[in-house]
């Protein structure tokens, strides 16, 4: 039996109880630490702030490159005040992902919602899904690595990696699709939480 392990942190993004005052406060504090941080790298930059339904507040910020291309990337509440609160440089955190899309002559914006059930289903089973299982399999080569989609009786449709080299405790980790997808929607490559998870398990296994 595989014990799973499901990443699923941005899902209750809503720190503490709070009003919604104080939460509007803290929406607009993280807005301009946001945009500050990302000003400190970059001279361009502009940004607003989307409520998702299933993630509270999502920050995206737009960067223009010198030759006017715009790049965009989004960032979660909770992901943003813990870098914040960490004092570890998040303004760096922030550049590199601006840094990565950059690499993308002639700009990079968000790509376009997912506008049915069917081009959901489309995005995932074309782009999302082969696009995590090679990165993960790059991250981790020449080690074997099993990843397909499974059904979780809490969180739906995941997709999941392992070790099947690992025999004993945790060998599996998984993150729901709608997590994933909304990832590839913010511009943030998906495959991270996945091989974030296997680092954690191969660290709680004493592999280095």
């Amino acid at each position: 039996m595989m014990n799973k392990e499901i990443v699923n942190d941005e899902a209750n993004s809503k720190p503490v109880e709070m009003t919604e005052e104080k939460l509007a406060e803290l929406v607009n504090n993280v807005y301009h630490n946001g945009l500050a941080a990302l000003k400190l790298h970059f001279q361009y930059v502009d940004g607003q702030v989307l409520n998702l339904e299933a993630y509270g507040p999502v920050f995206i910020y737009h960067v223009k490159s010198d030759s006017n291309d715009v790049y965009s990337c989004g960032f979660f509440l909770r992901e943003l005040l813990t870098r914040f609160q960490s004092g570890n440089d998040p303004t760096v955190w922030m550049a590199s992902f601006y840094v990565d899309l950059m690499k993308n002559k002639g700009g990079k914006t968000l790509p376009k919602p997912v506008a049915s059930e069917d081009e959901a289903k489309a995005r995932i089973d074309n782009v999302l899904v082969p696009q995590c299982i090679a990165a993960i399999r790059e991250e981790f080569a020449p080690e074997q690595i099993h990843a397909d989609l499974a059904l979780n009786q809490e969180h739906g449709p995941v997709l999941e990696a392992g070790f099947p080299a690992i025999t004993e405790g945790n060998n599996v980790c998984a993150v729901p699709l709608h997590l994933l997808l909304t990832h590839l929607q913010l511009n943030r490559d998906p495959a991270e939480l996945l091989i974030q998870g296997l680092y954690n398990i191969r660290k709680e296994h004493g592999i280095e």
